[in-house]
Order: C-alpha cells, then sequence, then structure tokens
C-alpha cells in the first residue's frame, strides 16, 4: 500500500442514523438525509454518493491524462457512474460501471485517456482488486 506523502485536503463528515440517518460536512457545504437504496425515504444513498465522487474524481483524471497526451477534454466530458449494492451469499459486495463520453475525441486517444484516468483516479485505485468495475466509451 503506498502512503500519503502530503496531504492535499481532508474531507470531514458526521454522520447518525445509518442509512436511515443524515450526514453534514464540517463547513455545511454537505448536508444530505439518507434513505436506504429503493426504499421509499427522501434521502440520497451512500451508493450515489460513492457514484458522484467517483465520477467527478474521474472526470479531473481525464483531463490530467489529456492533457499529457496533448489534447483538449472536451468541456462537455461526462461520466455516467452506475454502483451495485448487491449480495454473495451472506456477503454485501459493490459493483460499478462507469460510462464514459467524450464527444469528439477519437476512439483510441479516448480509450488511452479513459485508461490512464484508471491508473491515477484515487478512487479507481481505491478499488482496484475489491470490486468488479468496468469502464466503457459511450
Amino acid at each position: 500500500m503506498t502512503k500519503i506523502e502530503k496531504t492535499l485536503y481532508t474531507a470531514h463528515t458526521h454522520t447518525t442514523g445509518g442509512r436511515d440517518g443524515a450526514a453534514r460536512s464540517s463547513d455545511g457545504r454537505l448536508d444530505v438525509k439518507l434513505s436506504p437504496p429503493g426504499s421509499a425515504g427522501a434521502g440520497t444513498n451512500p451508493e450515489q454518493l460513492f457514484a458522484a465522487g467517483w465520477s467527478a474524481c474521474f472526470i479531473g483524471a481525464m483531463g490530467l491524462a489529456a492533457r499529457s497526451q496533448g489534447v483538449a477534454l472536451p468541456g462537455d466530458a461526462a461520466v455516467d457512474a452506475e454502483v451495485d449494492l448487491g449480495m454473495n451469499g451472506e456477503a454485501y459486495l459493490l459493483a460499478a460501471r462507469l460510462k464514459v463520453s467524450l464527444p469528439g475525441v477519437e476512439a483510441a486517444t479516448a480509450r488511452a485517456i479513459v485508461d490512464a484516468a484508471h491508473q491515477t483516479c484515487p478512487y479507481s485505485k481505491a478499488t482496484r482488486g475489491n470490486i468488479d468495475v468496468v469502464i466503457d466509451l459511450v
């Protein structure tokens, strides 16, 4: 495991009630109600938050990859993230699919950008070898 040498940012949240609770960041910019996936509750769920965080981070990683390859990342680049919560026997598991759109970027170049981003994105690193991940260009 690689250790952080220089911390760039630390997120602080306080969560109560688990999947039927609430989460708030220390700066108040995040303040959400939580509900279990598929329930009639009014809140979001951890899988949606994870999908949003990963897709945002992945777009940033694609920007770095594109610059290193001398390519401009399109302004309408997008990632549709799907995070599954499932079971294998009695064990809960996650799986994910990232559907990446890079309009106007040639397919081979887009694939190189996506592959490089998947190597550098911290969320991709955290999930590598731990959950099933599929990344598709759409």
